[in-house]
């Protein structure tokens, strides 16, 4: 079978682009391991239009429930790996399987940033996560950090502050960038402490870790005792598929796209968070948009080629 549109990534915009290019009457396939991309890591969305306070798990499993009843294929599994051979777009997963398509739009998001220090990798899983949805019941009742001063960082900070006995928030800069309204509801815990102009420089402990060296001491200690830490320091675009097909990216990679959400190379879209487009708002209101202006511009383009 060739499809009409492979969309690689399963985040909200590959949704999006699903739903609408199945009521085109376009069959489409995505692919991805994780149901909802990033957005299925959030505690809780709470400006997304008509849904009012929900977790990110929730709405990665309505998109995924609506693109399923609509006809989607889905492909639970990783593009490693894709070429364009006679017009046709030849896509290859981890699994060695090929799949075909006239299109395809890269829905690819992007990847938590990390500290860079050492050891970092080694206490993975034991005391450090980039995840606190996934990981934050492991410590109830604990002292936990959260790096990071903007919008995923507070907000984690506030989630864990329900459920973790302490909790300290450090950040380099001279106040936190997050959401006021969040920012608000961080401020007024009172297990929490925000530690400013400060950066940790190193990670230590026996078999997990067990304290973080700051770059300067805080109330006298160079160190902060903490049973876990979540890195939240942003996150930057996959350059991959961009380097194999040959797409236009800026200067911190991320793919260039016009109005339309078409990149330079000729069957390629990108939408949401991988992409130059929505003035970098990087959102699920403004990924859920660009999937839908995608599948639109594909219908449109593909009505003028013989089916």
């Amino acid at each position: 079978m060739i499809y009409d549109i492979a969309i690689v990534g399963s985040g909200p915009a590959a949704y999006s682009a699903s739903i609408y290019a199945s009521r085109y009457k376009l069959s489409n396939i995505i692919f991805g391991k994780i149901v909802g991309g990033t957005i299925s890591e959030a505690h809780m969305v709470c400006n997304y239009p008509g849904l009012q306070d929900i977790s990110g798990i929730e709405l990665s499993a309505k998109f995924e429930k609506q693109a399923k009843d609509l006809g989607a294929g889905i492909a639970y599994e990783s593009v490693v790996d894709i070429k364009k051979v006679d017009g046709i777009f030849h896509v290859y997963t981890d699994r060695n399987n090929q799949f075909e398509a006239k299109t395809v739009i890269l829905t690819t998001g992007t990847e938590r940033n990390k500290l860079m220090l050492p050891d970092e990798e080694k206490y993975l899983g034991k005391g450090l996560s980039y995840c606190a949805t996934c990981d934050a019941m492991f410590y109830r009742d604990k002292t936990v950090a959260v790096v990071g001063g903007k919008n995923a960082a507070v907000m984690s900070a506030t989630m864990l502050s329900d459920i973790a006995k302490k909790v300290y928030l450090i950040y380099r800069g001279t106040e936190l960038l997050g959401e006021p309204m969040w920012v608000d509801q961080l401020m007024a815990r009172k297990n929490v402490e925000i530690i400013l102009k400060t950066l940790p420089i190193g990670l230590e402990g026996e078999n997990r870790l067990e304290r973080i060296k700051l770059s300067q001491p805080y109330n006298g200690e160079q160190y902060v005792n903490v049973d876990g830490v979540f890195i939240e320091i942003g996150s930057e675009p996959d350059g991959l598929f961009a380097d194999i097909l040959g797409l236009e990216v800026d200067g911190k990679k991320y793919i260039k796209v016009d109005q339309t959400q078409a990149t330079n190379v000729e069957g390629i879209w990108a939408a949401g968070d991988c992409t130059t487009a929505s003035n970098g708002f990087r959102q699920v209101v403004t990924a859920v948009g660009e999937g839908g202006i995608a599948a639109n511009a594909i219908f449109k383009y593909l009505s003028k080629r013989p089916r």
